[in-house]
């Protein structure tokens, strides 16, 4: 099985690259995703590591003067009317030397600091070549990396809980996750948008799959809210209504410290590892204090602009285990809600956790967040089990996900109750993550002690 699903995933990121960047899949996502870019990055190092610093780099290319990295960077050789957003609709002027329409002005999970060290760790297999060449690569991504962690803790704390907020849905890569929306009702849908800007992923993709016409509109209507300033995010709050604190986006912003504390270290930069490390325990305790909720013991997403919680049971909620400095408290939270029927980790299904609550009533199979098992969030659920020591839930969290792949090929999501694979076939990060399971059991460096 192990040559078998290792050999699939190599031909899947071997199809799915382009020129300087991967694509997730040849015709759903025909241009460059950010967080894409980073699990991809993770996986794709140890086939290509020069591929895997490429894409990371020619994301990172494309980061806007205020620290910003986009959630999607455009393929200029790919036509308009082939993606939907695509350039001209976000209409991000020209930036840096970045010609106009280069990029969309939101962004995603900042994962690349965590991604640019696990490709660093793999280049000592590759001989002394590749670890001199990860190095250089490691002194040129390390500022732009700073950057956007001060971006994000700074112009994006839009609560000033010490927390970044995300201003449209499409922020979380979590899209149409129930987390958001208690949020989104109060976001008006204007469906006649979607006369005037046609949805192009239902011409190759199944709509029962896909975000709802509703959804859909309400997402139009955020991007025009927030390009109508130039995607400034200076007094957001007046004048735009989504701002929501992520508990999965926030733990991978405090994930991206302790990685950047790993960075700095090798490029001997002690005292900037030393603020690294500071800056994660901020951002743990402040998900700590404003996004548990002690009466469900779990994470939920929380609207900043009524500083309410979302009732909403997701995967989102278990993320924060990534994060070492932890309290036991929330720890056995997050693990009794990974092991409840609402979930089940696979000792219970035989499958790695769903998406969103399978009891609630409007769990639903196939509808992108709002049910479906992804391989990317099961794979940091999976890393914040061998931080906190449960290595054996972690074992056969791993065991579950390739056998998952293997059976029913790289899709970019899974069937929570048969395991069929759902969306985009050929996806490059279940791939990328694929080869990650099969050949690294390693502990992250900043578990927990003990």
């Amino acid at each position: 099985m192990s040559a078998e699903l290792w050999n699939s995933a190599a031909r899947v990121l071997e199809i799915n690259w382009q020129d300087d960047h991967m694509v997730p899949s040849r015709r759903l996502y025909p241009h460059q995703w950010s967080w894409d870019a980073a699990f991809i990055a993770v996986g794709l190092a140890y086939v290509n590591p020069t591929r895997a610093w490429r894409d990371l780099r020619s994301l990172f290319e494309a980061q806007w003067p205020d620290g910003r990295v986009p959630h999607i960077v455009f393929d200029p050789a790919t036509a308009e009317a082939d993606y939907f957003p695509g350039p001209s609709f976000w209409g991000v002027p020209a930036y840096a030397n970045r010609p106009p329409n280069g990029s969309t002005g939101i962004v995603q999970p900042p994962l690349h600091a965590v991604a640019a060290w696990e490709v660093y760790r793999r280049a000592s297999a590759h001989g002394a070549a590749c670890v001199q060449q990860a190095y250089g690569e490691l002194e040129w991504l390390y500022p732009r990396l700073v950057a956007q962690q001060e971006y994000l803790t700074t112009r994006r704390d839009l609560g000033g809980a010490g927390l970044a907020g995300i201003v449209h849905p499409w922020e979380s890569g979590l899209d149409n996750s129930p987390s958001w929306d208690a949020a989104m009702a109060n976001v008006p849908a204007d469906m006649t948008l979607l006369s005037t800007f046609r949805r192009r992923d239902l011409d190759v993709a199944d709509a029962s799959h896909r975000p709802t016409d509703r959804d859909y509109a309400r997402y139009v209507g955020l991007v025009l809210s927030y390009r109508a300033e130039e995607y400034s995010d200076t007094d957001l709050l007046s004048r735009h209504m989504f701002a929501v604190e992520c508990p999965s986006f926030n733990s991978i912003l405090g994930a991206a410290e302790l990685a950047l504390a790993q960075i700095a270290a090798v490029l001997g930069l002690a005292a900037e590892s030393d603020k690294h490390r500071d800056r994660a325990q901020r951002i743990t305790g402040a998900i700590v204090k404003h996004l548990w909720n002690p009466e469900t013991r779990t994470f939920h997403a929380r609207d900043v602009r009524t500083g309410t919680l979302s009732p909403a049971h997701c995967v989102s909620g278990l993320m924060p285990l990534m994060l070492p400095d932890l309290p036991a408290e929330q720890v056995e939270g997050i693990l009794a809600e990974a092991r409840s029927e609402r979930f089940g980790l696979p000792d219970e299904t035989g499958l790695p956790v769903p998406s969103y609550d399978r009891t609630a009533p409007d769990f639903d199979t196939q509808r992108y967040w709002r049910g479906p098992v992804w391989i990317n969030v099961n794979w940091l659920l999976r890393r914040g089990l061998l931080i906190h020591g449960r290595r054996d839930e972690a074992e056969d969290l791993r065991a579950a996900m390739v056998r998952l792949v293997h059976r029913n090929g790289h899709f970019e999501y899974f069937h929570p109750k048969n395991g069929e694979g759902l969306g985009a076939p050929t996806f490059s990060w279940t791939a990328a993550l694929a080869l990650d399971l099969l050949a690294d059991r390693s502990v992250p460096a900043y578990a927990k002690a003990g």
